[in-house]
């Protein structure tokens, strides 16, 4: 088995960030969110400010606080991953030795955003990241969200430097990049983690040798998630499919009206199930329409979850 995976398992879970009043984030139901989910078994390892995590809105002490909480809260239950990307290469670093400082042992760091790096650039922003800290780090790609595509080449390159041991691609893009990705690290780290970020990509990157899941969709759905590995490893095809068919319903619920980000959506709905207050998001990620979540709970009562 891959060694990433033995250690962190298929289902990485992006956590919501809670909010309170005048959008302040909220530690307590954080930490009730993080007992759900692995009270729950709803997955086997735990994201700290990634993308469903709303890292770009949150400020770095609150990140760094964020992660505090987690480990805290996970106990030593589930392994915690922290997102550390940002814009900047500087805050980049400075952000990733605050989790190693803290214990955690891998970091997920998405392209830098709004620069539109190129290739060289991103390169050389992960190569100096891997010089200045000690913790894993787990590459990632989500053209839609930072403008520029990391290109196969550029992974193999990455995968030269001991301490990059995996990537998150956000698959719905290019849905093929998957085995380019594969084809471009095999023969230089073998043990090179390839992880789909895409829930309603789950299953067309799972036949490409995807070896586990990103999914903010987990902290609903991950045990369907969870079937559908086993059913696609058993040769249950059938199975996997009927299976994912509502994590994909409710997946593209969650985008109605062009809405890129889903938070706005799945907060409620992520609410409804657990029973866990998580607010709003925060602007400008608007609030959800009536219209918007009668669609989304529909599918949610359709399916028996609430």
């Amino acid at each position: 088995m891959n060694k990433f995976v033995a250690k962190y398992g298929r289902i990485l879970v992006p956590l919501i960030t809670p909010y309170g009043e005048n959008e302040e984030v909220d530690y307590v139901q954080y930490e009730k969110l993080i007992d759900y989910i692995i009270t729950n078994k709803l997955g086997d390892s735990l994201i700290v400010t990634g993308t469903t995590g709303e890292a770009s809105l949150l400020t770095f002490d609150e990140r760094v606080k964020l992660m505090e909480t987690a480990i805290k809260a996970a106990a030593g239950r589930m392994p915690v991953i922290a997102g550390t990307g940002c814009a900047s290469t500087k805050e980049t670093i400075a952000l990733a030795q605050k989790a190693e400082e803290l214990g955690i042992e891998t970091c997920l760091v998405v392209v830098p955003f709004y620069n539109k790096p190129t290739q060289e650039g991103i390169y050389l922003h992960y190569k100096k990241l891997a010089e200045n800290t000690k913790v894993n780090i787990m590459l990632y790609n989500i053209p839609i969200f930072v403008g520029v595509n990391m290109e196969p080449e550029t992974v193999r390159r990455l995968a030269e430097i001991p301490n990059i041991i995996g990537i998150k691609d956000e698959a719905g893009i290019n849905p093929t990049q998957v085995t380019d990705f594969f084809l471009a690290t095999k023969d230089v780290d073998p043990d090179f983690a390839i992880y789909n970020g895409d829930d309603v990509m789950l299953l067309p990157t799972i036949v490409q040798g995807a070896m586990g899941l990103v999914s903010g969709g987990a902290q609903i759905f991950g045990h369907e998630i969870r079937v559908i590995f086993d059913a696609f490893e058993a040769g249950e095809n059938e199975k996997a499919k009927e299976t994912f068919e509502p994590l994909y319903r409710f997946c593209k619920s969650t985008g109605q009206n062009g809405r890129i980000l889903p938070n706005s959506i799945m907060r409620p709905a992520i609410e409804a199930v657990s029973g866990i207050k998580l607010g709003n998001a925060r602007l400008p990620l608007a609030p959800p329409t009536d219209e918007e979540m009668k669609v989304t709970l529909g599918i949610l009562k359709d399916i028996g979850k609430i």
